[in-house]
């Protein structure tokens, strides 16, 4: 099964063109004002327009206030929703959209492992998996022992922290992911895609 490509932390419709371009998935849209790719209402609705067909659109939130969520649903066409906090599973389905739960796998172990922490999210349409510790914000740009990655798990599995073009396809052949997550692996600065490492991270992927 081919791995999918899901970049985040798009601020610009310049970016999300070039990586719309690029043969990426999905792209990652932060509402999360302590960020530094966060972006306003009005910026997400400019880089939707902007995206080509069969490019899926992902919102991430941390602990938003709901009210906050709805009113970026009602003005931005958001394909998926990733909750990336604490967020409860009756938080994450009152909004009646598909959407997928991160799980920070830091001591997880201790707490009771993936499964007991994601079978919780019945509803959820997959999981992503990253370095930091349950309920705390990602974005770390740090990797995480790869073996922990469930192997058997019955949904689809995400997989982000610290990927760069180097270490993608090593990445991919140890975990078995359905999809990567990059974002800070391709930037020249915090929220500024870098085309050359767009495609070189494209490259690296598919070099398994």
């Amino acid at each position: 099964m081919r791995c999918r490509v899901k970049v985040c932390g798009i601020t610009s419709v310049t970016d999300a063109a070039m990586v719309g371009a690029s043969g990426v998935d999905a792209l990652g849209l932060v509402f999360y004002p302590k960020s530094k790719r966060n972006l306003s209402i009005a910026q997400a609705v400019e880089i939707c327009r902007a995206m080509p067909p069969f490019v899926t659109v992902v919102g991430l939130f941390l602990d938003a206030d709901a009210d906050f969520v709805r009113a970026v649903l009602a003005a931005v066409p958001l394909d998926i929703l990733q909750f990336h906090g604490s967020e409860t599973p009756e938080y994450c389905r009152q909004f009646s959209r598909p959407y997928m739960k991160a799980v920070g796998m830091k001591g997880l172990a201790e707490a009771g492992g993936f499964a007991a922490y994601a079978d919780c999210f019945p509803d959820a349409q997959g999981f992503l998996v990253d370095s930091h510790a349950p309920g705390a914000a990602g974005g770390t740009g740090e990797t995480f022992d790869w073996t922990q990655v469930p192997q058997d798990y019955p949904k689809p599995i995400i997989l982000a922290g610290g990927l760069t073009a180097e270490n993608v396809a090593e990445a991919i052949r140890t975990s078995r992911v359905y999809a990567v997550d990059v974002s800070s692996g391709v930037e020249s600065a915090p929220g500024v895609k870098d085309a050359a490492k767009v495609q070189a991270f494209m490259t690296g992927w598919k070099v398994r």
